[in-house]
């Protein structure tokens, strides 16, 4: 047994940002166990280039402006109530966690440097070159590790969640073999759902699984349909693409098409500072005009020196594909990106499942409305998953708590293999279905598939391993997708 023991009081799933800032900010007398699904540096967090958006500069901003720029972005579909926490707490946060060591680019005179990104009235977004994402979870992971009461196990899948006495019994797999714990409180962690679709820039674990564990526990699913498509996608081959992040045309990038012709000034007056649904909209209607899926990003005219320093990822990525920015356009076209929907929660992430949390992406918590605000999605991850951490805080010792208990039931493991083709099935699917423009008629077509898919893997005959674990998130999570686009 890898495990030190089987009963915590917090079990949290995922490790990206919002599970490592759980994890910082629950009391150190609770016993905590974090999972990640494979190595702790692999999520969506750590592939974040843009940075953290927040109001750290009073005398040329204020929570107003970020607050409007988050509301237009989304469409008007946003929670008020939570887009304000998020803007009058988030900078505390993103100053917490300087305090920890992460290293935010900087000005000459010492201050952060903040640039602009699409849809942003102000400069506010901080960052560590174009690597923000893994510059945090790297300084983050190093914290959490040196926490006592946190024991973090990696290469741990999480197969299902169940209702126990007072908490939650869940099924791990590790190292091939299935083991039970059981904790008084779960935090769902888990990210996105990039696999769902055939081209994602998201990582290869983010299968939606907290979602389905949710889901399946009684949580209410809202607004999963609103999937945010990311305009600037390295155009490559392979199935996760990596990201040509928004300050790229925040440093004043062009957007060009197949004619390599600026055409922006057709579909929004903000040119290709206008938030990434209006882009990536704009990107198919001039396909549609051209009849060619060819677009590029280009900045070559800025210095290249410049362009050196403050993309050095993106710069190196581009070089391995045979293409140097600082001369040429970028080929790019749009792909999956991030949800905007997820598990509802309330202003501390409750779910309304008793003792069930769920933080940063899978959750919705209401502040990105139809589409997110660029760089506000780590501040979501900090400033949500500190209030769940500081509610489960509160229950554990300000009440009169009692701790799970209870037998953990018998894993039911069937022996048939997992149906080749499942997952490529339901990719297909969705990318032909609900992609930047929906398609009704492959969305109904489609979700009579996948139900036969889902119906199909809801049985203890198959083998549980994680590629079934997976293709039973994907199901779930698409039956969802296209049931909430066609009742709209």
């Amino acid at each position: 047994m890898p495990l030190n023991s089987r009963k915590y009081d917090v079990l949290i799933i995922g490790s990206g940002l919002a599970g490592l800032y759980s994890a910082l900010n629950l009391d150190s007398d609770l016993d905590v166990l974090l999972i990640s699904k494979a190595e702790l540096k692999l999520s969506n967090s750590t592939l974040a280039q843009g940075g953290v958006a927040a109001v750290l500069d009073e005398e040329n901003d204020n929570f107003d402006l970020h607050f409007e720029d988050t509301m237009i972005a989304g469409r008007q579909a946003n929670n008020p109530h939570t887009v304000r926490l998020l803007v009058e707490n988030g900078p505390n946060d993103v100053k917490n966690i300087c305090n920890m060591g992460v290293d935010f680019d900087k000005n000459e005179d010492g201050s952060l440097r903040m640039t602009l990104e699409g849809g942003h009235s102000r400069n506010r977004i901080v960052h560590h070159k174009d690597s923000t994402g893994d510059e945090i979870t790297t300084v983050l992971i190093d914290k959490v590790k040196q926490l006592p009461n946190v024991e973090v196990s990696e290469n741990t899948l999480c197969s299902e969640v169940l209702h126990a006495p007072n908490g939650f019994f869940a099924n791990l797999l590790i190292d091939g073999e299935y083991v039970s714990v059981s904790a008084s409180f779960v935090i769902l962690a888990t990210g996105g759902i990039g696999r769902v679709y055939k081209y994602t820039t998201n990582s290869k674990i983010a299968t939606g699984d907290g979602i389905r564990f949710a889901y399946e526990l009684g949580a209410k699913i809202k607004d999963l349909d609103y999937i945010q498509f990311h305009p600037t996608a390295f155009a490559a081959e392979g199935r996760e693409r990596f990201l040509i992040s928004e300050a790229v045309r925040g440093e004043g990038a062009y957007l060009l098409n197949c004619n390599k012709q600026r055409f922006m000034h057709k579909y929004d007056e903000r040119l290709e500072l206008a938030p990434r649904d209006k882009v990536s909209h704009s990107i198919m209607m001039e396909y549609r005009r051209t009849g060619s899926d060819k677009f590029y990003l280009d900045i070559s005219r800025l210095d290249a020196d410049f362009l050196k320093n403050r993309f050095p990822l993106i710069y190196g990525r581009c070089l391995e594909q045979g293409v140097d920015l600082t001369k040429e356009p970028i080929p790019i076209f749009p792909c999956h990106h991030y949800l905007m929907g997820g598990i509802a929660v309330d202003e501390n992430s409750f779910t309304g499942i008793s003792r069930l949390y769920a933080v940063g992406e899978c959750s919705n918590t209401g502040v990105h409305g139809k589409n997110r605000l660029a760089s506000n999605s780590l501040l979501e991850a900090l400033v949500f998953s500190k209030r769940a951490a500081k509610e489960i805080n509160r229950q554990i010792h300000e009440t009169n708590f009692v701790s799970v208990h209870g037998a953990p039931p018998e894993i039911k493991n069937g022996k048939a293999p997992l149906p080749k083709g499942v997952r490529t099935q339901i990719r297909d699917i969705m990318q032909k279905a609900h992609f930047v423009i929906p398609d009704n008629n492959a969305a109904e077509k489609g979700l009579k598939i996948i139900e036969q898919l889902r119906r199909r893997l809801d049985n203890d005959v198959f083998e549980k391993t994680a590629d079934y674990c997976e293709a039973k998130s994907l199901a779930t999570v698409a039956a969802i997708i296209l049931r909430g686009a066609l009742n709209r």
